[in-house]
């Protein structure tokens, strides 16, 4: 404990070319072990500490350096705590020739009604991809001949339009309806002012699924929901039926002169 000019050495020649502080204390870590703390004055590292451990071996008579290092204090400025980049990802990051890959145990997909997983045929993980890079033939793991792209599973399924691997589960249903029920919803000021509902506007498209029960996409150019996914119950001033255009007012009856002499 006190050896605060050897610990001060050895902080020094750590901290340089920064300079170093006043001593602020020991710590006590264990038998004939101790570590003197060292005000940082780096202003990069603002509430840090040089941390300077210093033990003696039994019956030695010289104490020695254990370690040097710069350590937080109770009023350091930290970095924030880091940040999984899929925590941290919000709609509309994806720019062009991003790619987003969803987890095998994405909540939002469940598989598919293919019977097998097999990726698309333009897949780098479809089987033979890199043989055919390569100009080979694609070969079967036992031995056999290959067979053509229309006599697979997959390709029969592709064409009865069930060719996805994964669909979209109930939960990944009920989390996007909720997501455009908040956005396009009853409960948005644009419905609360609007003469009709979605469910009664001519320029609604229909979609297909189970969502077409509460869902549509709005076709309306002078709308604000153009192009987007509405909620039925959603309305807006630009809804089909709103209101009629005005018809034109007849024209006012002729003058007819009946003092006068008509030119002949």
């Amino acid at each position: 404990m006190e050896a605060v000019e050897l610990a001060r050495e050895a902080a020094v020649e750590a901290a340089r070319p920064q300079p170093l502080g006043p001593h602020l204390g020991v710590v006590t870590e264990g038998d004939r072990l101790v570590t003197h703390l060292f005000e940082c004055r780096d202003p990069a590292y603002r509430g840090w500490r040089w941390s300077v451990t210093v033990t003696r071996a039994a019956r030695a008579r010289h104490v020695t350096i254990d370690e040097v290092a710069l350590l937080p204090g109770p009023d350091a400025l930290l970095a924030p705590q880091w940040v999984p980049w899929s925590e941290r990802l919000r709609p509309g990051d994806l720019s062009p020739g991003d790619l987003l890959p969803a987890s095998g145990d994405d909540l939002r997909l469940e598989p598919g009604f293919t019977g097998e997983d097999e990726p698309p045929p333009n897949s780098v993980e479809a089987p033979g991809a890199a043989a055919a890079e390569a100009g080979a033939e694609p070969e079967r793991a036992d031995g056999g001949e290959v067979p053509p792209r229309r006599a697979t599973i997959a390709a029969i399924a592709e064409e009865l339009g069930l060719g996805r691997v994964r669909v979209l589960s109930r939960y990944g249903m009920r989390e996007a309806a909720e997501r455009w029920e908040e956005q396009y919803g009853p409960d948005s000021p644009m419905a609360q002012a609007a003469p009709g509902t979605c469910a009664s506007c001519g320029f609604l498209v229909p979609m297909t699924g189970s969502l077409r029960q509460a869902f549509g996409v709005c076709a309306n150019q002078y709308s604000p929901a153009d192009g987007r996914v509405v909620s039925l119950s959603f309305g807006c001033g630009a809804h089909s039926e709103a209101a009629k255009v005005p018809a034109p007012k007849p024209p006012p009856p002729p003058v007819i002169d009946h003092l006068g002499a008509d030119p002949l």
